[in-house]
């Protein structure tokens, strides 16, 4: 059986999207890797590599009618979630895929995937949550960075109410009750059949969750006095930067403690430094982390305090247009 994923990315996170692509290698031969490369640059790198288990598409092969409508509306960040369901249907339908998992572009697995799709048996959607002790209102339960689609009449149901949700509002700002493409997912338990809610918690090991586990054994979290293998982790809010021969990595709203600096963003470092050695044109030699000064700190703490007040909601999205659009900037040519 062959593993159907996809994810979508343009030059600006290519780095992450080989590193995703290697770490699926490293972890298993039977899988395809399915990509809509967003920019010409991305498109033209990863056609010429011509990567045995990855099929890459230009963006235009997928931007229907709906899509090119809203296009001016949305940034380049909340186009992209617009279009990530339009994405997967097409994969499906079009490749006669019996399924497909979409994968955020910064994910690295660090073991088989294999337990997942042990976990979803004969169910038609499955989706992760994000493992916090409390679940955040703003943000939702469940997070858009391993959603899984059979092509049956359940799972295209589902992808398809959620396809068209998106094209109708998807913008980085929370707005009656929904945020960018994630709030949606609380529906989809209530709203469709065969819908599973991954439980194994090492999926999905992430920044807002990692501060419950012991990270001192490589590969495994310890929680609750028990080893979970890490199926993969999420390095949402990371950023890197090629100064000389080193490569930089910067954490923007979350701050590391030894042993997940060691057993989980080196190895992810080492992995990109080698992406950009090997498929990149990069000389790099060197890696180092980078840790966030007291002024980044505070302010991503006041911003964190202040983000469930309504008025501070309205001033930072309607008043000052504060949107997130993606944390990585021109890194392939740096």
């Amino acid at each position: 059986m062959v593993y159907n994923f996809c994810t979508l990315f343009d030059s600006n996170y290519i780095h992450k999207g080989l590193a995703l692509y290697e770490s699926l290698s490293a972890v298993s031969d039977n899988f395809h890797l399915y990509v809509v490369a967003f920019d010409d640059e991305c498109y033209k790198i990863l056609k010429e590599l011509d990567l045995q288990n990855l099929t890459v598409l230009d963006q235009a092969v997928i931007e229907n009618d709906e899509l090119l409508n809203v296009k001016p509306t949305r940034n380049r960040a909340e186009y992209c979630w617009t279009a990530g369901p339009t994405m997967i249907y097409y994969f499906i339908i079009n490749y006669n895929l019996d399924h497909c998992a979409y994968v955020d572009s910064d994910l690295m697995f660090f073991s088989s995937f294999l337990p997942i799709y042990e976990e979803i048996g004969e169910s038609s959607i499955a989706i992760t949550e994000h493992f916090t002790e409390k679940i955040d209102d703003l943000t939702g339960r469940f997070c858009v960075q391993y959603l899984y689609f059979r092509n049956d009449k359940d799972g295209l149901e589902a992808l398809t109410w959620w396809r068209d949700q998106c094209i109708n509002w998807c913008f980085a700002r929370f707005e009656d009750g929904k945020y960018g493409d994630q709030k949606y997912l609380d529906y989809f338990p209530e709203k469709f059949n065969k819908v599973k809610i991954l439980e194994n918690r090492g999926v999905g090991v992430a920044p807002w969750n990692d501060f419950q586990y012991d990270f001192s054994n490589y590969g495994a979290i310890k929680f609750h006095q028990k080893f979970i293998p890490i199926v993969f982790y999420h390095f949402h809010g990371t950023k890197f930067e090629i100064r000389n021969n080193s490569l930089i990595l910067k954490t923007i709203t979350y701050d590391n403690k030894f042993y997940l600096n060691k057993n989980i963003f080196t190895p992810y470092l080492n992995l990109i430094k080698d992406v950009y050695n090997k498929y990149l044109f990069k000389d790099i030699r060197y890696i180092n982390i980078e840790k966030r000064n007291i002024f980044k700190r505070f302010f991503s703490q006041l911003k964190k305090y202040f983000r469930k007040y309504s008025l501070f909601q309205f001033l930072y999205f309607k008043v000052f247009n504060i949107k997130y659009n993606g944390y990585e900037q021109n890194n392939n040519k740096s």
